[in-house]
Parts: structure tokens; sequence; C-alpha cells
């Protein structure tokens, strides 16, 4: 275990070590909150992939796999397709309107506040429990590397991110993320992947030993696979922690090629995590717990070094998304909650800008840790996260962009009819049940559609002035009024 324990110590030194280099680069709000959106097309691949693909892609994914085979891939399938759906059809619109939350998009196209505060609160709640979905998933890791209870290992991968996001923001975590694609990728698919299916011997041994259900798409059934769709797939089209990465990219052209890239990588990545998954069932079929699946692989496998490696990979996934969702938690609360509290006041300085952000990411990253102290399942977690944020914007989101006579008013009514039908059914329900998803969806659809055809339209000048940011022009001025 040795080795394990250097290459890890290594690895966290790395990260602390980044994160204090980007201290260097985040100057200014625009730094700190997007990268300067200065990203290229590696760098904007490489940090869309690291965001997405987290601790519940990773430790559920195999967790999946072994429960249900190849199928159990559709989680971060439908993260993948979800991705490439947004580079294709809205990533150029979403760079050109030079924002830095999905708040702001909706005060632009609706007009007014009353939108955006609402979006706001659901934003809010939506990546702070990301954040602890991903910072709740170093429990696993720690407990293999260091035998220790679960809450000190949240406790030291938590602070780990909360540590380096604080320091350089957008900049700290865009460079830790270009670091932990890289070594994800070495670490599941290139040394975990073949070691695993190997193990278990290869895919006709697999095939020998598990039921025939192991190696069918669809075995997980038709109601999950819809389910994950929409509430994966749809909510990578609207979160918070997925835009503000868009909002990074150098030019739209960037972000659209960079952003399928990564929508690959994510289906590649998934179809690897439940092959993981399956093979571990073929080696130990009478896990406590599926959720057990891969920290009992990676430490029975691999030998030492190796096995610290992969361990490393496995942070990595959580490091990136925990980083990502809490930056995006600290812009929603900076800009969309507490400036609408103080009300809009003249530029306080750069340097008090990036102040304030700091201490909010640092009082929201204690906050998540606490949280994920208490919560015990990564991928329950994570769809809390997403019935919410689905159920409650995407509605008003996608009409906002698509359906021209959509209002304010309808806006305001499906977020907070959908987001109350979503938290209601999964309390009625429970949280793995389908039916939050269909009735927020469903329901914030009808009342919106109802409200805003029974409302006055959104005004001439409104529509106008969200067209010429949609077209790119009033660049400058968007961008000067959104670092005040």
């Amino acid at each position: 275990m040795v080795a394990d324990y250097v290459v890890i110590a290594l690895y966290i030194a790395g990260m602390l070590g980044i994160g204090w280099y980007g201290l260097r680069l985040a100057k200014t709000k625009s730094d700190y909150l997007v990268a300067g959106r200065r990203l290229g097309w590696f760098m904007y691949s490489g940090t869309m992939s690291a965001v997405v693909l987290g601790g519940a892609s990773t430790v559920g994914g195999v967790k999946l796999g072994y429960t249900w085979g190849i199928s159990g891939a559709w989680l971060v399938v439908s993260i993948g397709l979800g991705i490439l759906v947004l580079h294709a059809l809205f990533a150029r619109r979403l760079v050109k309107l030079k924002v830095y939350t999905v708040s702001e998009m909706l005060d632009l196209r609706y007009g007014g506040k009353s939108a955006s505060t609402i979006s706001g609160i659901v934003m809010w709640a939506y990546t702070l429990m990301l954040t602890v979905t991903s910072t709740l998933a170093f429990a696993t890791v720690f407990k293999v590397l260091l035998d220790i209870p679960e809450w000190t290992g949240i406790a030291i991968g938590g602070g780990i991110v909360v540590l380096y996001s604080v320091l350089g923001g957008m900049w700290s975590i865009t460079l830790t993320d270009i670091a932990q694609f890289v070594i994800k990728t070495i670490g599941i698919l290139l040394v975990l992947l073949p070691v695993s299916v190997g193990a278990a011997g290869g895919f006709g041994g697999m095939a020998e030993r598990l039921d025939a259900s192991f190696f069918d798409f669809t075995s997980i059934g038709t109601g999950s696979i819809i389910t994950y769709v929409l509430t994966y797939g749809f909510g990578l089209l609207i979160g918070q922690d997925i835009w503000q990465r868009v909002f990074t990219a150098r030019t739209p052209r960037v972000a659209t090629s960079g952003g399928i890239g990564s929508g690959v990588y994510c289906l590649i990545y998934g179809l690897a995590g439940a092959l993981i998954g399956a093979a571990a069932k073929v080696l130990y079929p009478t896990l406590a717990s599926a959720q057990d699946a891969f920290a009992t692989i990676v430490a029975d496998l691999l030998p030492a070094g190796v096995r610290g490696l992969v361990l490393a990979a496995a942070l990595s996934a959580m490091m990136s998304t925990a980083s990502g969702a809490l930056i995006a938690c600290s812009t929603v609360s900076t800009t969309d909650l507490l400036g609408k509290l103080r009300g809009r006041t003249a530029p306080s300085g750069e340097e008090a800008e990036v102040s304030k952000n700091r201490v909010t990411t640092l009082v929201l990253g204690l906050v998540a840790i606490g949280i994920a102290m208490v919560v015990t399942d990564v991928v329950a977690a994570l769809t809390i996260a997403y019935n919410i944020l689905v159920g409650g914007l995407l509605v008003a989101i996608i009409g906002g962009l698509f359906f021209k006579r959509g209002t304010r008013q309808g806006a305001v009514a499906s977020m907070a009819v959908g987001a109350l039908a979503a938290i209601v059914l999964m309390i009625v329900d429970g949280m793995a049940a389908n039916s939050p998803i269909y009735w927020g969806l469903g329901s914030s659809l009808l009342v919106y559609l109802v409200v805003s055809l029974a409302t006055p339209p959104t005004s001439p000048a409104v529509l106008d002035r969200w067209s010429n940011r949609l077209a790119g022009r009033e660049t400058a001025a968007a961008e000067k009024e959104f670092t005040q």
C-alpha cells in the first residue's frame, strides 16, 4: 500500500499546486467564474468531460453495471447524449449571450427579475446537491485506501476540492480538470477496464457465467431508460455547472466542436463503467452492496502503485464534478440570489468581486461537506438534484429559446409548479420512482403554455434585445454589464 499512498499523495499535491497557480490567473470576475472566456478546443473538451463524469458516473456507473450489465450504462450514456444535443443545437447561442448564469439568460429572454429569482433558487438547490453527490463519493476511495470512516474520507476529499476551488475559481478548476481528465482516461479506460474484463475471463467467460440479460442493452427496463434520458440527458441541457463551462469557450466554434468530442467520450466512458461492473459481478457475485463493486475490484485486482493510479482516477472524476458544481453554486449565489437581495449597485472593483466569490465558495463548500456526511447513496442524491432541475427549469428555458409566445408569467408559473410537483412526488413515491420527473415535466409544460397564452406577449423591446444578443451583437455592452 505504500506505493498507493505515494501516488495518491503526489496526485493531491499536484491538484493543490495547480490550484495555487490558478490564484495568479484569477484577477477578475470573468477569470474567476468563466476562465476569462478563453479556452481552446482541447481544454474545453477535457474540462467539459471532467465536469459531467463524476462520482455518480464512475462509482454509480460500475454499481449499475454490477446490477444490470451493459444496460447499466444508460445513466452515463444519457449524460453523453445530453452533451451532444447541447453542443449541436444550443452552444453557439449560449456563447454569444455573454452571461454568467442560466437565470441571467431568463432575465434577457422574458424581461423583469421574477423569473430569474425562482430559477436561481431552483438552480442553487440543484448545484448544491450535485456538489454533495460528488463529495459523498470520496468516502468510497478513502475507505479503500486508508480504511477510515466515511465521514473522514468525505472531509479530506471535500476539503481538497474546496481549497483549490476557492483559490483560483474556474481557472484552478479548469487546469485541475485537464490533469484529472488525463488521469481518469488512463486509470479507468486503459487500466481498470482491460484488467477487470480479463480477470473475469474476457467477454466469452463473462457470457458463460452471467445471465443473458447482462448483455441486453435494454434489460434495465424501458421506463428506467426513458427516465434516465429525461432526467440526465435533459438535465445536461440546462444545468448551471454545464452552461458555465460553455461560457468558458473562446468562440462558438470551439464550444460546438469541443462539446461534441466530449459527448462521444462520455458514451465510451459509460460503456466502460458498465463492463467493469459486469466483470465485478462475475468475480464477486455476492457483494453485500452493489455500490462496493468499484472499490472491491480495485482493491483485489490491481497491484500496488497501479491501484493508487486507478484510485487517483476515481478521485479525479469526483473532484472535477464536485469543483464544477461548487463554483456553479457560488456563481448562482452571488449573481442571482445575493445580488437580488442587495440590489444592483455600482461596481465595487474587480478585487472585491473576486474576494466576494471566494468567500461564498468557501462557505458553500463547507455546507456541502456537512450535508454529504448525512447522505448515503450517490445515485439517489444525483436523482434528487436532476429531478428538481429538469422538473423546474427545462420547459421555461427551452420555451424561451424556441417559443416566442412564451411570457414571463408563464415561465414563473411553470418553474414553480414543475419544481413543486417533482419534490412532492419524490416524497410520496420515493426518490427512485419515475413519477417525479414525468409529473414535474408534464405539469410544467401545461402551465407554461396555458399561462403564456393567457397573458400579454413579451414586449417587442425585450425580444429585440434578446435577438441582438443571440446574434452576437451588444457583446461589449453585455460583458461590461455582467462584470458589474
